[in-house]
């Protein structure tokens, strides 16, 4: 409990000016305060002063200073106050409901002792004032000035100043606690509290101690040393009784309980300097406020509060104790106090069912609360483990379904209404009606129908905690609902049957079939459903089979009542159509359902007739009759047209009406209307009850004549001794013989003793066996010989011959009697009768009996007699007929007569018919008739019995041809498997094969044969196949052929047949891609000219026809394909043609295709082949003449061959090809003719041809190198210094370096000095080269420096790396090549890898080699040691080098530490790293803070960079304000997920994201979005975002996003068009978890797929309103649009919702999260500053 200052409601005086007294009212709206000058003022809940009066004394001689006021309280109705006065009185003021209401005294109280104390106890101040005040005054003058209450208010408590402390119970509660002296105090005991589990006590000795319940030592808190501390004066307990407040001077010190522990904590005491000593404290009702008064005169208001929340932005909740939460509406300002009378602490509460209910959980009880009717209820709920689920659509009571159990809580009730156990919680399979409709004669109406299982209904009275009944079905159900009353039930299967269940009948009737909408309208009995395109309607449900009926076009989706008007709302494709139903009808219903007859009458009458009216009106008569108002009756059935019920109940009316008139009471309670009434109830007996008790006797009799009820009237006239009871008989019996009564006149005169005359009577009615009957019970009617004969003569012709059997054996005429005995099949009676008259007849009777059983189909009943009469055949026949097969096994076998075997085989069929072989098999072979036996057993496939059987009996050659013979029979009657069996039972399974193959049964002929001959089946298959290929059933054939693995057959025979598609069919699933060309070719080629075109371009086969048709030799085929399609063809065609006929030695043909085939050089060369040189020089000048020379050059070859050396030298002449005539004469070795060629036509290639013959001359002489060195000397001394050099030049021996050296030097030398300045360069630059690769540099670029050669000479210093040498020639020759030296240099230094050196040449190359080595740190620092722009060029380098490296987080790192320029040349790294961090998976969790705090610090100091650069308000700078907004969403997030205060922070911005899915990947979002919101309880949302995050992954495995659903996101700013991710972000298994979930849920019914939406009717979390287009500003911290109670920042468009800001700075506070203080501390820096209300860093 924590005490928070909010306002001085009364300022303080300088001097003593004591506050007495305050008091709170009790419905918290007033707050009462007396002051020193005994004015009472009145503040509202606020703290504003609204209004005040001035108290009075005894007597107004004595004056205002003659008393104080000690105290007061206020009524339980909070309008009215009592005052305490010293002067010993009481006053109670009226100060009414309303402020300024006027004032007055209603009531006071003088008192005999000066008053101290008065407190109201809410209990008794309600019911008598006088009582309450008189009661609970205490005056006494021992009391220490202290009273206190219990927490219950029924307990008192007082203190005394002998530091005692005394307590008193007006009601214990059954606590057993002691009353009296509880305790003794170290001191007076100032202050007194009484908490809700202990008593504290406080004084002048500067302690305050807790007691138990019964008055021992607690707990101590000690203050004597505090040198600050004065003594406790006042006291005060928090309505919940688990705070205490002790008030001093300027210090408040707060107690708070501790349930778990069972100890007092303290507090922060709330100290206020110069408040003074506290002289009075009052805590408001509701536990919310504090106010203390001082002795100055001040009244000080403050918030008392353990926490308090904002939830969902629309409700403040403030905890002001453990067990009491006050609720209160945002918008509306009304409030709930939510407390738990047990005392136990809320834990958690939350608003539910469209932010109407609450509910709250403690350890052991439940809160649940309707805020709008404010009914609250508190039941019993031990540890459930949270996993209740609620529902709220019933308004009265409150259905929680946990574990299987269902239970009922109805509001402002504190116990469980009932408990069922059920599985099924969807709101539409349950269904409670708490008297909704009031009813006459029922007070307390309470029903529940449920599901037991899913074709089970149950129904339960819920106040009388029964049954009503249980109702089974044959189909599921998948929605019932009770009408208002209860009374009737309406439920529909999943076969769209309704079917409706009268409750007190127990009857089920089916009112309706493809029902697809139904409903009971709201306050009637009246039902509305649609059955395919009718809309029905049952103004009267009691009559189902009345029902008026409209045709629709489109589905009903809503019934809606209101204003007097019923309307059915139909949407018609896309417009809505309103059906107003009958209002009337409806009425009639609520009229009668009220009792209101005439009112249901009066209606009625406005109507014409019609079956539904007719219904009603016979409904209204029935009630009007039970309710005896019989003038509405009257009129009932004369609208029914009933005119003898209208004229016996106008005559009714009339004598009630006149009873009415005449002596002024209720006519309907008169006997004689009661009477009637009873009679139109046809219940007599109550009518003569109503005429007897009022002795009417005679109106009974004459009621009784008038409906001819003689027996009723007579025994009425009996029993009441009436005068002319013989004349009523006489009437009686003369009506009788009237009416031909005869039967009923001869029961009169049996009655009265005349039985001759009964029986004439008897037998004139036609009734001889009720004649028969008397005269047999008569001995003197029997002794009449006459009267016997016609009594018996008519019992004869009316066939009673039993009767007159005994009839004649009454009178011991035996024979006549056992005669009528057998006519009349009594057989019994004759065989009785013929034991003791004619014993011989007994045998004959007993058979005659079983015959006539036999006849009668009693063949049970018949056995027993044949046997008694020893007719066993007879007796066989009847156990057979009876089915008595045992009896008749058991009398056959009795049987000595061969005659009986005929019964044999009829019984032993009955026992094979009941599978009972064995017997039956024993029957047979006693019958002689085995061969049935062996048919039996084949019959029924035993053919092992069968077999056995018959080898017992028979030979095997019988055998076998018995069951060969049988086998036939079965193949001729079809039964070709048992025929199969019999054949296979005799080892004959090629007859079986032939069976089958002779029934063309191939199927059955290849499983025997793979059974019996596995090695002729390939064989049988084809042999089966030729078979039906030649029956032209050719798809079984080609089965045939396939599982011979002959599918070129298949593929000949659909040819043979012209079947090329089946044909082509089966090479392409059997032959393998080039068996498929080949038939379609073949295919083509037999259709020919345009059909073959269209089928090859079908198949894309046409370039491949051309090119077979062509290998093939078809070259008119290919022609016609390649004219019709592929004309580009034709040449090619034509050139296989040529080659074709040149094969075929057809020259002349082939020349002419070569040509066609713009081929004349094949047609040259064929020729040239040949060596038909003639031909060959003809085609070519006529057709191609660069083959000419080609002819000339072949023919001189063929010259040469033949040494026709001149020929051929002049054809190659002709051929102008002097070069081939050169080498044919170099291969022959005629070096000279090849001289004289070379030197005539190629005179530039002498000196080669000189060289090669030099060359091979020193291959052939003298060789090596010494030979070189010899003729070089040679040539040298003969002043051939140009062959010398050659000679120099071409020495070369690897194992003589120097050798070469001096050579090759030679040569230099001799250029230099003999030969002219372009050779001697030539000659140096070869050997200078030469020389270097020795690596004789300085000697090579001597030669250079020689010829002027500075660049060579430089190159080779570079070369030998003599860098000085190098700089020296350039600097002192050629100044213009020290560039080129230097870089040459630097290059140097690069490859060498000496970097460091190089800094000091050249830095950007040396940064550049850093960047190509990965020597990153050592690049960037040595970069940031020149400029910023050289800086952000590496740092921009070594961030794609880490991007592309994967490592995006080191990248960020990278530009923390560097900073961010706003360079566009870095944007699109920039972007890529914020992508490649969006990316990462598993970093929404609180430990991924750091990284996303980095994110976003670094996109804020680059949009700051940006807004102060030409980039500023671009669109790549509104795009990195967007990033930076998301990183700040998610790093809030992580910062938020790690407190757990926030996580419904977090859940609101997961869901925010969902806005930013063009950059966020939207599988991610929405798969986070759904988890966060699922851990907070948001259900719906989790559902949605879970199951589009489904259609996402399954996009993004078809790489598409096109069939995606959008539905659910309409009028929200979730983008539909998003980028695909490239993969997914979960596992396959993560995935498999959310799918099951969604699909639990979505099988669950329980969540509507709906968004929330808020007071803009908009899904809560967009930014833009669906209806008017409005964009909210976004939360800095939620996301969520800022609409109401918003908290602005200096920065423009930026705003928070105070919700969700206070609740983040009360976390902050509370948790010292330094993640949160962060996020605050970034807010501020992007905010420009927190508001004034901020937080603190330090």
């Amino acid at each position: 409990m924590q005490l928070k200052h909010l306002k001085t409601l009364l300022t303080p005086q300088e001097g003593a000016a004591k506050v007495t007294c305050m008091a709170w009212a009790p419905n918290n709206n007033k707050f009462a305060v007396c002051t020193v000058d005994r004015v009472v003022l009145l503040y509202d809940e606020q703290g504003e002063r609204r209004d005040k009066f001035s108290t009075k004394p005894l007597d107004s001689k004595y004056g205002k200073q003659s008393y104080v006021v000690n105290d007061m309280a206020f009524s339980p109705d909070s309008t009215k106050i009592a005052i305490g006065q010293s002067d010993n009185i009481i006053f109670v003021y009226r100060i009414g409901e309303d402020w300024g209401d006027k004032k007055a005294i209603c009531n006071k109280f003088v008192q005999t002792v000066r008053l101290s104390f008065i407190k109201c106890h809410f209990l008794i101040l309600s019911l008598v004032e006088y009582y309450f005040i008189s009661f609970m005054l205490l005056s006494l003058s021992f009391v220490q000035s202290l009273f206190c209450f219990s927490i219950s208010g029924k307990g008192i408590l007082s203190g005394h100043a002998d530091s005692t402390v005394v307590r008193y119970f007006f009601d214990d509660e059954g606590s057993g606690e002691s009353q009296g002296k509880l305790l003794i105090h170290p001191c007076p005991p100032y202050a007194l509290a009484w908490g809700a589990n202990s008593i504290m006590v406080g004084g002048c000795d500067k302690k305050v101690v807790a007691y138990g319940r019964e008055g021992h030592v607690l707990q101590t808190f000690d203050y004597s040393r505090d040198r600050t501390e004065r003594e406790f004066t006042v006291a005060v307990t928090s309505p919940s009784g688990q705070s205490i407040v002790f008030g001093s001077f300027d210090r408040l010190r707060v107690f708070n309980w501790a349930p778990r522990r069972g100890v007092w904590d303290e507090a922060k005491p709330k100290e206020i300097v110069n408040l003074y000593t506290i002289t009075s404290l009052a805590w408001k009702k509701d536990g919310s406020r504090l106010c203390a008064g001082t002795l100055c005169g001040g009244v000080e208001l403050f918030d008392c509060c353990l926490r308090r929340t904002i939830y969902k932005n629309k409700f403040e909740m403030t905890y002001v104790g453990l067990s009491q939460v006050i609720v209160r509406n945002l918008s509306t300002g009304t409030r709930v106090v939510l407390k738990s009378y047990y005392g136990y602490e809320i834990e958690e509460v939350k608003i539910m069912g469209k932010d109407r209910y609450l509910v709250a959980h403690t350890s052991d009880t439940l809160l649940l609360g309707d805020m709008l009717r404010n009914k609250l209820s508190e039941v019993p709920w031990p540890g459930s483990g949270g996993n209740e689920k609620f529902f709220f659509e019933n308004e009265t009571v409150c259905m929680i379904f946990n574990a299987g159990e269902l239970s009922l809580v109805e509001y402002s009730s504190n116990e469980i209404l009932g408990s069922v156990r059920t599985e099924f919680m969807n709101p539409h399979l349950i269904s409670v009606r708490l008297n909704e409709r009031k009813q006459r004669g029922v007070e307390d109406n309470k029903k529940l129908a449920y599901l037991i299982d899913i074709k089970t209904i149950a129904i339960v009275d819920l106040a009388g905690g029964y049954n009503l009944g249980t109702i089974s079905h044959d189909s599921k159900i998948d929605w019932l609902e009770l009408n208002e009353t209860g009374r009737k039930l309406l439920f529909r299967d999943k076969k769209l049957r309704l079917h409706l269940y009268d409750i007190e009948s127990g009857v089920k009737t089916t009112v309706l079939s493809f029902c697809s909408y139904v409903q009971w309208v709201p306050g009637s009995d009246v039902v509305v459903a649609q059955n395919r395109g009718n809309l029905c309607i049952w103004y009267s449900i009691d009559s189902p089979e009345s029902v008026t009926m409209f045709p629709i076009k489109g589905d009903i989706v809503n019934l809606e009542r209101a204003d007097g008007k019923t309307d059915v709302i139909v949407t018609e494709g896309v417009n809505t159509v309103t059906y107003t139903l009958d209002e009337g009808l409806i009425e009639f219903g609520t009229a009668v359902d009220d009792g209101d007859y005439d009112r249901a009458t009066a209606f009625l009458e406005t109507l014409e007739m019609s079956p539904e009216t007719e219904a009603m009106w016979k409904m209204l008569s029935k009630l009007a009759l039970e309710a005896r108002q019989l003038h509405i009756a009257e009129r009932c059935f004369a609208a029914l047209g009933d005119v003898s019920t209208v004229r016996f109940l106008h005559q009714t009316n009339q004598i009630a009406d006149k009873v009415s008139q005449d002596m002024g009471e209720d006519g309907t309670s008169f006997y004689q209307v009661q009477a009637h009434v009873a009679m139109l109830d046809k219940n007599f007996k109550l009518a003569e009850m109503h005429y007897t008790e009022q002795n009417a006797i005679d109106e009974a009799i004459e009621m009784y004549q008038e409906l001819h009820m003689w027996d009723d009237c007579i025994a009425v006239a009996e029993a009441k001794g009436h005068t002319e009871l013989n004349s009523l008989r006489g009437n009686y019996y003369q009506w009788l013989t009237e009416t031909g009564q005869d039967e009923k006149a001869g029961e009169v005169k049996e009655s009265e003793g005349d039985f001759q005359g009964a029986i004439n009577l008897y037998l004139k009615a036609g009734l001889p066996a009720k004649a028969a009957r008397l005269a047999i019970s008569r001995p003197e009617i029997t002794n009449s010989s006459e009267t016997v004969s016609r009594i018996a003569a008519q019992l004869i012709k009316g066939e009673f011959y039993e009767r007159a059997g005994d009839l004649y054996e009454k009178i011991r005429n035996n024979q006549r009697a056992l005669e009528c005995y057998c006519k009349g099949g009594a057989f019994r009676k004759a065989v009785e009768l013929a034991r003791v008259a004619f014993p011989a007849e007994v045998v004959k009777l007993e058979e005659a009996w079983g015959d006539y059983l036999v006849q009668q189909k009693q063949m049970d009943a018949a056995i027993n007699h044949f046997i008694e009469a020893g007719c066993s055949l007879k007796a066989i026949e009847a156990a057979i007929a009876a089915r008595q097969w045992k009896k008749a096994v058991h009398i056959l076998e009795l049987q000595e007569d061969s005659s009986a075997g005929k019964y044999y085989m009829k019984i032993a069929q009955y026992y094979a018919s009941m599978q009972e072989y064995e017997v039956a098999e024993q029957l047979f072979v006693k019958g002689g008739h085995i061969k049935d036996a062996i048919e039996m057993y084949t019959t029924a496939g035993r053919w092992e019995e069968a077999h056995k059987l018959a080898v017992k009996c028979m030979t095997e050659e019988e055998v076998m041809a018995l069951y060969i013979s049988r086998a036939q029979e079965l193949e001729r009657d079809g039964k070709f498997k048992e025929a199969e069996r019999l054949f296979a039972t005799v080892k004959q399974p090629d007859l079986a094969i032939t069976m089958y193959k002779k029934n063309r049964m191939f199927d059955d002929v290849i499983r025997l044969v793979a059974k019996h001959h596995p090695e002729l089946l390939t064989e049988t298959h084809v042999h089966l196949a030729k078979e039906l290929q030649a029956e032209s059933r050719f798809s079984e054939a080609e089965y045939h052929f396939m599982e011979a693995e002959e599918w070129k057959a298949a593929v000949n025979m659909y040819r043979a047949s012209d079947m090329w598609e089946d044909a082509y069919r089966v090479a392409k699933n059997h032959g393998g891609a080039g068996a498929q060309k080949q038939v379609a070719y073949l295919w083509a080629r037999s259709l020919g000219g345009e059909a073959a075109v269209k089928l090859l371009n079908k198949f894309g086969l046409l370039d491949y026809a051309i090119e077979s048709a062509s290998n093939n030799f078809s070259f008119d085929f290919a022609f016609d394909l390649a004219r019709l399609s592929c004309k580009e063809k034709i040449p090619e065609i034509h050139l296989k043609h040529a080659i074709y006929l040149e094969d075929e030695g057809k020259f002349p043909e082939a020349e002419v295709e070569f040509i066609k085939a713009g081929k004349p050089k094949e047609a040259v060369f064929m020729y040239v082949h040949n060596k038909d040189w003639a031909n060959a020089q003809r085609v070519a000048e006529g057709h191609d003449p660069e083959s000419v020379s080609e002819v000339l050059v072949g023919q001189a070859k063929f010259c040469f061959e033949q040494k026709d050396f001149q020929k051929s030298e002049a054809f190659l002449l002709r051929a102008q090809r002097p070069e081939l005539a050169i080498k044919y004469y170099k291969d022959a070795d005629m070096w000279s003719d090849a001289m004289r060629i070379c030197k005539e036509y190629l005179p530039n290639k002498l000196s080669m041809l000189q060289e090669e013959y030099e060359r091979e001359t020193s291959k052939k002489g003298i060789c090596g190198v010494e030979g070189i060195l010899e003729q070089a000397r040679e040539w040298e001394q003969s002043g051939e210094h140009s062959r010398a050099v050659e000679c120099y030049l071409k020495v070369k021996d690897d194992s003589n370096t120097a050798l070469m050296e001096k050579c090759w030097m030679k040569a230099a030398e001799l250029s230099i000095k003999f030969l002219s300045g372009d050779r001697a360069v030539e000659v140096v630059q070869v050997v200078g080269p030469r020389l270097t690769q020795l690596r004789k540099f300085n000697a090579a670029a001597e030669l250079y420096l020689n010829m002027d050669l500075i660049k060579e000479a430089i190159d080779v210093f570079i070369e030998g790396e003599e860098w000085n040498k190098a700089k020296r020639v350039a600097k002192e020759l050629e100044p213009r090549y020290e560039d080129y030296v230097d870089q040459k240099y630097k290059e140097h230094l690069k490859n060498q890898g000496k970097v460091e050196s190089l800094v000091g040449v050249d830095v950007m190359a040396a940064l550049d080699l850093y960047a190509e080595r990965g020597q990153w740190e050592k690049c960037l620092d040595t970069a940031s040691k020149q400029n910023f722009k050289i800086l952000h060029k590496y740092v921009a380098l070594y961030a794609t080098h880490l991007i592309k490296e994967e490592d995006a987080v080191k990248a960020l790192q990278l530009y923390i530490q560097h900073g961010a320029p706003p360079n566009p040349q870095n944007f699109n790294i920039y972007k890529r790293l914020f992508l490649d961090m969006i990316n990462l998976p598993d970093t929404d969790g609180p430990e991924s803070y750091r990284m996303w705090a980095d994110l976003r610090n670094f996109l804020l100091q680059l949009c700051e960079n940006m807004s102060k650069s030409a980039e500023a308000n671009s669109p790549a700078h509104e795009d990195f304000e967007q990033m930076l907004l998301i990183a700040h969403y998610y790093a809030t997030r992580s910062a938020a997920k790690g407190v757990e205060q926030l996580i419904s922070v977090a859940a609101k911005l997961s869901v925010s994201l969902l806005r930013h899915t063009e950059l966020i990947p939207a599988d991610k979002a929405f798969y986070e979005a759904g988890l966060s919101c699922r851990a907070v309880g948001w259900e719906n949302m989790a559902f949605i975002f879970l199951n589009h995050f489904l259609d996402l992954c399954d996009a993004i495995d078809e790489g598409n996003l096109d069939a995606l659903d959008h539905t659910d996101f309409l009028e929200t700013d979730i983008p539909y068009e998003v980028p695909i991710p490239t993969k997914l972000c979960v596992t396959d298994s993560q995935r498999e978890q959310i799918r099951d979930w969604v699909l639990m849920v979505s099988m669950d019914h329980r969540l509507e797929q709906v968004l929330p939406r808020d007071e803009r009717n908009s899904y809560e979390a967009s930014l833009v309103a669906a209806n008017t287009g409005l964009r909210s500003l976004a939360c800095i911290l939620t996301g969520y649009p800022v609409l109401r109670n918003k908290i602005e920042f200096s920065s423009a468009g930026k705003a928070a919702n105070k919700e969700d800001w206070n609740k983040f700075l009360m976390a902050t506070k509370t948790t010292h999260s330094p993640e949160c203080q962060d996020v605050l501390k970034f807010i501020s820096q992007w905010c420009g500053g927190l508001p004034a209300s901020g937080f603190s860093f330090h």
